[in-house]
């Protein structure tokens, strides 16, 4: 398969779409030096976006935490997005919408005088995990943890912030594992490196409280599923020694959906009827 530079079909740059091959930037561009990007991942179901506008609006405040503020407003990112996926022809699709200080008059730490630029891409993006969707996906246990929020501005879905992410899946896949757990500054269970974690015990649903890491619109969705089922839901914090007494774990993400979990390191879990009632729902509720 072609690496995603040399593509067929059209992505959207400042304002105009162009072709998938011309969409560059220069070398010098500052998010290639410094991180300054942030972006949202989104999934188009039967041509409608799945809540294509809280990600606009996400993707506009995690400029502003990043002091670097987005020339658009939400309206023009959605009308972006639909004009790329009519571009490209496609109904069914991965979105990738990208803002990042590019080249300018600036290039060190500071970037004020650099222009903020916004690109949208799509593709056809099966399922996140593979087969692991159905079995159960294996995960490592991170040596990374999420850093505490005076380190770093964990409400934004920025580019930077997924350097460990990397590392920690990295080391995931060279074990064998589809991804890695990790825990928070404080010790406690956090979130997979691109993905929102839960657990089952006893017919209630566990999931850590999202305080230093991003509180995913799936995530929020999954738990505004449970609760109309009348499934209690803590939100809380989550020891690691827990881990053994949980009987059943899934992942969620805009990429991940609803995934099963079936290992973490040494502790086990069932692929149950709930995880297989929410991964069911949030299916029928993406393609509504």
């Amino acid at each position: 398969m072609s690496g995603y530079d040399d593509r067929d079909g059209f992505i959207w740059m400042d304002g105009k779409l162009v072709e998938w091959r011309s969409a560059n930037v220069h070398i010098l561009t500052h998010a290639l030096h410094y991180a300054s990007a942030v972006f949202e991942g989104e999934r188009c179901y039967n041509g409608k976006i799945f809540k294509g506008h809280e990600h606009s609006l996400r993707l506009l405040n995690s400029g502003n935490l990043l002091d670097m503020p987005i020339p658009y407003t939400a309206e023009e990112i959605d009308a972006a997005k639909e004009a790329t996926l009519k571009a490209n022809g496609l109904t069914d699709a991965y979105i990738r919408a990208i803002a990042w200080r590019g080249a300018g008059p600036d290039m060190g730490v500071a970037s004020l005088q650099n222009p903020v630029r916004l690109a949208v891409a799509c593709w056809t993006w099966g399922s996140y995990y593979g087969d692991a969707k159905f079995k159960g996906a294996k995960l490592d246990i991170a040596k990374w943890k999420r850093p505490s929020p005076e380190t770093i501005p964990s409400e934004a879905k920025a580019a930077g912030l997924y350097m460990i992410c990397t590392m920690s899946k990295h080391a995931a896949q060279a074990k064998g594992c589809s991804d890695a757990m990790m825990f928070d500054y404080r010790g406690y269970v956090a979130e997979a490196t691109g993905a929102n974690i839960f657990f089952v015990k006893d017919g209630e649903v566990h999931t850590p409280k999202a305080d230093c890491f991003l509180n995913g619109l799936t995530r929020q969705t999954v738990i505004g599923m449970l609760k109309d089922m009348q499934i209690k839901v803590h939100e809380r914090h989550i020891l690691p020694e827990e881990l053994e007494s949980f009987e059943q774990c899934w992942l969620t993400g805009t990429a991940a959906e609803v995934t099963p979990v079936g290992q973490i390191g040494d502790y086990n879990f069932e692929v149950g009827e709930l995880t297989r009632r929410v991964a069911t729902e949030y299916e029928r509720l993406v393609r509504a």
